[in-house]
């Protein structure tokens, strides 16, 4: 009873062997995604699919040495897209969550995705994929031969089975908008009202649904969206459990059993029920930002200097004592609701312009970002919840980060003794899939915590 579980994230593809009945990680690759194209434009950001599915497929061919795994779970960025021909080939770039274009101006004054939401009534954000490709549809660069959307992880999944036609999860298909949580369907008349071709958007399933087989006969699973694959991989108990992961970007994640109305955060499918997700778009990145701004003054110094996330949390210690603290926002690239909007740095004087200053100031402009969101609509739930489930690189190398979410939180903070949660969370589903386990909540109970 192995489990293969694999995540192609924004900067790195990972692929885990999971031990099926004590949740332990038999072994596990991540390999850097370098498939970032280059482009004159700074609103794009672009990979090469051909790249992630060579490097995928020699990871888990290399991970398969270590044990022929029961079944496969994908998951993998969300919100991007690209485009696939009839015979089920990448015909363009892989258009990252990140690809700011359709925040260009459409027309009076409006962007691309002012626009769409609009005429469409849905709120809809800049790196979505039917922004994306509406600004495409205009701009006449939907690549000639295409005739489906499908993201990278339902591509590679395609390719593990030998399918030629895409079939992706709702909690995939939510992230691309214009998609229906009720029905569980997009919004395919609303889609061709704004000059769209409704047959672009994928067909959708829901549940446990095997995708195909790989040569080897190994069922692949559906892929699922990466924000529901952490929270899955991450938390034990869904329903008493707020999942806070700090990466790239961050999310504030819990689960409920209906979808909240008239509340600013997102509802995401997921699996019996609903994520409530709140998002920063700048996140862990803000700390890597300011790491970069100090290396930069050590060389404009003369000296060489390597990274100094080590002295700068350093310097977080005994944040608790620091006087006269600095209020930073960290939307650093806006938010999904107001991209112009920039970060800010608040009471800032002579005394406490210092490197310590800023380094605690981001740590809790980090924190507070996604606390806001989560305070916010707290009191809309028929539960309240009592865990804190921390996850993500930025979480698990920052103590004073675990710190500091406990405090503001009120809650307790557990970290899983696995990293790597949203592979984990995919072999978790494929786990559940493959008949391996009666249900995901019987599935969840081998996480264990540090």
């Amino acid at each position: 009873m192995k489990v293969v579980g694999i995540d192609i994230g924004t900067t790195t593809i990972t692929v885990s062997l999971i031990d099926g009945k004590s949740g332990s990680v038999i072994h596990s690759l991540t390999a850097r995604n370098d498939a970032n194209i280059k482009t004159p434009n700074a609103y794009e950001h672009l990979q090469d699919p051909a790249v992630i599915l060579k490097k995928t497929m020699d990871l888990l061919q290399e991970l398969i040495q270590k044990g022929m795994p029961d079944a496969i779970g994908i998951t993998g960025q969300m919100h991007g897209i690209l485009y696939i021909d009839a015979a089920g080939d990448a015909v363009s770039p892989f258009y990252t969550w990140r690809d700011m274009r359709s925040d260009r101006i459409y027309k009076d004054g409006e962007t691309y995705t002012e626009h769409l939401s609009r005429m469409t009534g849905v709120r809809l954000a800049a790196g979505f994929g039917s922004a994306t490709h509406f600004y495409n549809t205009v701009s006449r660069l939907v690549p000639k031969g295409s005739v489906r959307l499908c993201t990278i992880h339902g591509y590679v999944a395609m390719k593990l089975c030998g399918r030629t036609e895409p079939l992706i999860h709702d909690s995939d298909a939510a992230s691309f908008g214009l998609f229906d949580i009720h029905s569980g369907r997009f919004m395919r008349d609303c889609i061709s009202s704004v000059g769209m071709d409704a047959s672009f958007f994928p067909e959708v399933t829901s549940g446990f649904t095997e995708l195909g087989r790989t040569k080897a006969g190994t069922p692949v699973f559906v892929a699922i969206g990466d924000n529901q694959a952490s929270f899955i991989g991450s938390v034990r108990d869904m329903k008493n459990s707020v999942l806070v992961n700090v990466g790239t970007g961050s999310q504030v994640s819990l689960f409920s059993d209906v979808p909240l109305e008239d509340i600013s955060m997102e509802i995401r499918p997921s699996l019996g029920g609903y994520l409530v997700v709140g998002s920063s778009l700048c996140g862990g990145y803000a700390y890597a930002v300011l790491e970069r701004f100090f290396r930069d003054v050590v060389i404009m110094a003369g000296f060489e200097c390597g990274n100094l996330y080590q002295a700068m949390d350093a310097l977080s210690e005994g944040y608790r004592n620091l006087k006269d603290k600095l209020e930073v926002s960290t939307a650093f690239t806006g938010t999904r609701e107001n991209p112009g909007l920039r970060g800010s740095v608040r009471n800032l004087s002579t005394e406490n312009f210092t490197p310590r200053h800023f380094v605690i100031g981001v740590l809790d402009g980090i924190v507070r970002e996604l606390y806001d969101k989560y305070s916010g609509i707290k009191d809309k739930l028929l539960r309240q919840r009592e865990i804190i489930v921390g996850s993500g690189n930025g979480i698990r190398k920052s103590a004073v980060m675990r710190q500091m979410f406990a405090e503001i939180f009120g809650m307790d903070m557990v970290v899983p003794s696995h990293t790597e949660e949203a592979a984990y969370g995919a072999a978790l589903f494929a786990l559940v899939g493959a008949g391996f386990c009666d249900s995901l909540e019987t599935a969840q109970k081998i996480i264990r915590y540090c």
